[in-house]
């Protein structure tokens, strides 16, 4: 099973090389941005964008409500292990 976790993106480091940081509940880290880049929406415009992260890519964008659901469910899930 694979998992993707929202994250917040915080920083773009290289709008070049499609590189940012994502605040993921308070970790932050290093992700390419290359799929949720396209003609409307520069690597600049990602700033502040939440997004599904998967091994070090954001796979696309979601809204902040739909993004705090899922991680609170994944903070349910943790804590009743």
């Amino acid at each position: 099973m694979c998992l993707g976790i929202p994250g917040k993106i915080v920083e773009i480091t290289d709008g070049d090389r499609f590189l940012a940081i994502v605040d993921i509940g308070g970790i932050k880290r290093q992700i390419n941005i290359a799929c949720i880049v396209d003609e409307e929406h520069s690597a600049a415009s990602c700033l502040g964008d939440w997004v599904l992260v998967h091994v070090g890519f954001a796979l696309n964008r979601m809204d902040e409500a739909e993004a705090q659901k899922t991680l609170d469910l994944l903070q349910e899930i943790s804590a009743a292990n």
